[in-house]
């Protein structure tokens, strides 16, 4: 694949990766209002916390696109709402797995573009994921509400 047709392909996945970074954002902080029951407090903040690491994930993609000669998206992927605590973090659960995936992949094309910085930086969120990935799973093993 030439430079140019990796660099297309790696902007277009970064904006995917974009519109996944939003929903997350989005999800989180409507999660974070939605929590309720005895949990309520601890979820509220645990949820809360999450916005600010998915904001940086994306800036940063906002940041490379533009650098690559693209034009970041606007639009979050959907958002599913539920107002039931374990159901909220079962969707951030299989959100967080879905985006080590898709970061996993787009190191590939980074790799094809030349662009090994970014490359760094993929790995540097899939670990940030990972630990949200971890965290989530925690959470709801042996969950009783």
């Amino acid at each position: 694949m030439a430079r140019e047709e990796a660099r297309k392909a790696l902007i277009d996945g970064l904006n995917e990766d974009l519109s996944y970074e939003y929903q997350a954002i989005i999800s989180y902080l409507l999660y974070s209002r939605l929590a309720n029951g005895p949990l309520r407090p601890e979820l509220m903040t645990f949820l809360e916390d999450e916005i600010e690491d998915e904001l940086e994930h994306a800036k940063l993609l906002s940041q490379k696109i533009v650098a690559l000669g693209g034009e970041p998206t606007t639009r979050p992927a959907e958002v599913r709402l539920t107002m039931d605590n374990r159901e909220m973090l079962e969707l951030a659960l299989q959100a967080e797995k879905d985006t080590i995936e898709r970061y996993t992949r787009r190191i590939d094309q980074a790799e094809a573009a030349e662009e090994i910085g970014l490359r760094v930086d993929l790995e540097d969120i899939i670990a940030e994921e990972t630990k949200h990935k971890e965290d989530l799973e925690r959470m709801l093993l042996n969950w009783r509400e």
